[in-house]
Formats: structure tokens, C-alpha cells, sequence
């Protein structure tokens, strides 16, 4: 997490150096210019480059503050560690918090130990060791999602653990290696963007649904037409709202004569293709799923509907179904949206618009002498591209492209990401012998468990659709 906050502080004090770079630049056109006053152009510029500056300056402030704590635990826990090593063990509990930060973790790249070999040998031959190092590795990552869970909820966004939990589960099953869990979110990162967007919640424990308690319709006021005459009265109305929680699970079957025999731990091989796939699976369950109290962003009952038919689809002729989208949550939810999702092939397609003259409508920076559609960021296949509407625009592959009669239409989403809940789980990993002992092999099974919270709020999301989104030319 130290590591991740220091990167972020050096992208905010570049990124405040460029803002003051910009800014330098606009007054010195101004006594370029020769002129002793800005324009009215030059001072909405002016302002609102130093009203990001000062926002970033408010972000700066916050991340050495956090920066601070954290070394300061570091410390704290480093003393801890020595007063360990100098006065040895000092209870099973005390061991299992120093060893986190302080010593190799079990399971980690490189490392001689392998958690699928010791899986195989603590639930099959009953191995004490391979048990107790299955055990020690359960309290590491219990403990360094503790310490994750402690800090606020939008900090854990990409960071480089969610806020997981450990779940409902059988007698067998152990978390996977803390290096794992690290690195599911960082596959997560390009694999699940919708879903890593919206608000992440730890899965609660023992429940096959979360239900979430609603208003449905509210109290009311009215004018009082004479004195000592009854004023308004009416009584509000509640429903809930229930998710149910799924599971998603893949698995693997290997010879034992890899587990017993090879010098090649296949820990990363196989647990890094495993998180990878359950990571798409997670992000399609969160844009597409279509079940009862399991229902994807994309068949939200209720929610707004942007259609945009052409046959001759330009960028031009979409730009305003995008603040249709807005709007009907600002008018709809009373709140701000706050983020776009689209394919990335929508996205490519509005960056190869030009206008008449052949400027792009979509430039590489914002404040360009052209008339901007939308402002790129980075270039990227998945994740943060730019600004749309003053929205970031995020791209994610997963949206499916084969929608609409002609099955060749993508969708356009925004919504006000704070208002959809993902439930999540600590992914489990078990091993058998016994339904493959016949060909001296081992099935390894991986699971997770998740629920979607997407209609809380219906007028929180809006999708674009229609025949402009079709297949894109270029």
C-alpha cells in the first residue's frame, strides 16, 4: 500500500507541475500579446487552472498525510519484530501479526514453498507442515485485509487490495497466497474495469442474499390554506431491494507428479490464469448478468433509456445522447452522475472523428485552439481514456458488442457509480484426490462468491443504445 501511495504522490506533483507549466504558459501569452489584461477566454482558463491546481494541491496534502501513518505503523511494526527476534515467542497471535510485515510472507514469487503442493499434501496426506504453513498464510492475508478494510472506502480504489472477506465455506478450503490476491486485483485492474469502478463492499458472512431497505414513495408538504385547519399528511412507503449472492468458480486438473516432483512451482501459472478468468467473469456479471436479484447494469429494470438511431452514425449526431444520459439522472436521481463506460472500439471510433476541415474532434489535451467533443487521457485498451461531457470515459472490452436486431451493437452506460454495490468474497482454493485417484491425478477448484446491488437506484444508470452504435467504420 506504501509503495502505491508514494506512486501516487508522484503522479499528483506532476501532474500539479504541468498545471503550473499551463498556467505560466496562458500569462505569458498575455504579455506576448502585449495587452496588460486577460481575455475573457484567458481568464475562465486562468481560473479554472488554478482551481485544479488547488484541488490537487487538497490531494497532495491528503496523501502525505496518509503516506505519514503508514510509515509510521511500519516503524511501529518493525519494533515489534525486533522485540520478537531479541525475546522470542510470544504467543500464537502476536506471531501471526509480526510475521505479516516483518518476515517473507509463506507463499510468494520465487519462493521454495508452493500452495498447491501443500493444498494436495495437508488434504490428502494429512501433512502437519503443509498445514501449518496453509494456516500461517490464512493470517497473513486476514491480517493485511484487516489493515486495508481499516482505511476509507475510496481510498481502496486501485490500490492493491479490495476490501474482501472471508466467506461462507466447507471444512478443506484456504485463501490463496497473499501475492495472489494481490495480483487478481492487478489483473482486475484491465480484466474487470466496470466492476472495479463501481462502490466495492465486503461480502458479508453466512447469507445467500443482502437485502437493502428502500423508500418507495415519501412524505409530502402543502401550503396550509387557512389557520387551525390540518396541514398535509402523508405517509411514506418502504420497500427493499435484494441481491442474491452467486458463486464463481473455475478449476484445474494436474498430474500428482507435478505436484510431488517438479522443481516448478505452478502456483503463478495456474492461480494467475484462474484470477484472470474470474476477474472477466466478475465484470460480466456486473455489466450483463440478466437473473432474478442477480441482474447486470446493462438490465436494470427502470432505468433511463438513451436510444440513437442512424443508419450513418457520426460522433457529431451521439454527442448530445450523452447528455441525454446526465441529465436523466440528474433529473431522475437528484444527483450528479459521475462516470461513462463504453467498448473500446466506440471509443477508438470518436478519437478517428474530424470535422470539415480534418481536425480531430477529440484531441490529445484539453483547452485546444478546435472545437472539443471530448478530451483524451491516456492511451489505453482498458481502463481511463479521457473525458466526455466532463465525465471520466472508461473502456472495457467486456461490453458486448453483440446487441440490437442486428446483433452488431455495442452500448454506452453512465451512472453514478457510488449508487451500485459489489459484494465480494476472498477467492477459496481446494484440492481433491478422490474422483481422479484412478489416473494419479489432483482436481484443484477455485471459487469466489459476489452479489450486485445495481437497482437500488434505477435512475442512477443510463444506457445509450440504438443503430448508432453499431459496428464501427473507419
Amino acid at each position: 500500500m506504501l509503495a502505491y501511495l508514494r506512486k501516487q504522490m508522484q503522479s499528483a506533483l506532476e501532474a500539479r507541475a504541468a498545471l503550473k507549466t499551463d498556467l505560466d504558459g496562458i500569462v505569458k501569452s498575455v504579455e506576448d500579446s502585449g495587452t496588460e489584461k486577460l481575455s475573457a477566454d484567458q481568464q475562465t482558463a486562468f481560473d479554472a487552472k488554478r482551481a485544479e491546481i488547488r484541488a490537487k494541491d487538497d490531494e497532495i496534502a491528503d496523501l502525505e498525510a496518509r503516506i505519514a501513518d503508514l510509515e509510521e505503523d511500519e516503524k511501529r511494526e518493525q519494533r515489534a519484530a525486533d522485540l520478537h527476534a531479541r525475546h522470542g515467542q510470544a504467543g500464537e497471535r502476536r506471531e501471526a501479526r509480526v510475521t505479516v510485515t516483518s518476515e517473507p510472507e509463506t507463499y510468494r514469487k520465487g519462493g521454495q514453498a508452493s500452495y498447491f503442493r501443500d493444498l494436495f499434501r495437508a488434504s490428502v496426506k494429512a501433512d502437519s507442515g503443509a498445514a501449518d504453513r496453509l494456516r500461517r498464510n490464512d493470517r497473513e492475508v486476514a491480517d493485511r485485509l484487516e489493515r486495508i478494510a481499516r482505511g476509507a472506502e475510496q481510498a481502496l480504489e486501485g490500490m492493491e487490495a479490495r476490501a474482501l472477506t472471508t466467506t461462507d465455506g466447507a471444512g478443506g478450503e484456504f485463501v490463496p497466497p497473499l501475492w495472489m490476491v494481490n495480483d487478481y486485483v492487478a489483473l482486475a485492474r484491465g480484466g474487470r474495469v466496470v466492476a472495479d469502478q463501481v462502490r466495492p463492499m465486503g461480502l458479508p458472512l453466512n447469507t445467500d442474499s443482502i437485502s437493502l431497505p428502500r423508500v418507495a414513495s415519501g412524505t409530502a408538504t402543502a401550503e396550509q390554506t387557512t389557520q387551525n385547519t390540518a396541514v398535509q399528511n402523508t405517509d411514506a412507503t418502504t420497500n427493499s431491494v435484494t441481491a442474491n449472492v452467486t458463486t464463481i468458480a473455475g478449476q484445474q486438473v494436474i498430474a500428482q507428479q507435478l505436484l510431488d516432483q517438479s522443481p516448478i512451482n505452478m502456483d503463478q501459472i495456474l492461480l494467475a490464469d484462474l484470477a484472470a478468468d474470474y476477474a472477466v467473469k466478475a465484470d460480466v456479471f456486473v455489466i450483463n448478468n440478466n437473473a432474478t436479484n442477480k441482474v447486470g447494469l446493462l438490465n436494470v429494470s427502470g432505468a433511463n433509456a438513451v436510444t440513437y438511431t442512424d443508419a450513418t452514425p457520426t460522433i457529431a449526431e451521439l454527442y448530445p445522447k450523452g447528455a441525454d444520459a446526465i441529465q436523466q439522472i440528474h433529473t431522475g436521481r437528484f444527483l450528479p452522475a459521475d462516470k461513462h463506460f463504453m467498448h473500446p472500439r466506440r471509443w477508438a471510433w470518436m478519437t478517428a472523428a474530424v470535422d470539415s476541415a480534418g481536425r480531430p474532434l477529440v484531441v490529445p489535451a484539453a483547452n485546444m485552439p478546435q472545437n472539443v467533443l471530448a478530451a483524451m487521457g491516456a492511451v489505453a485498451s482498458e481502463g481511463f481514456v479521457g473525458t466526455w461531457h466532463g465525465l471520466p470515459v472508461f473502456v472495457d472490452p467486456n461490453i458486448p458488442v453483440n446487441l440490437g436486431a442486428g446483433t452488431n451493437e455495442d452500448r454506452i452506460i453512465t451512472l453514478r457509480s457510488s449508487d451500485v454495490i459489489f459484494f465480494e468474497g476472498t477467492p477459496q482454493a481446494e484440492a481433491f484426490r478422490e474422483t481422479k485417484a484412478d489416473q494419479l491425478s489432483v482436481l484443484l477448484r477455485f471459487h469466489n462468491y459476489v452479489a450486485l446491488h445495481a437497482s437500488r437506484y434505477p435512475k442512477a444508470i443510463s444506457v445509450i443504445s440504438g443503430t448508432g452504435l453499431i459496428t464501427p467504420t473507419f
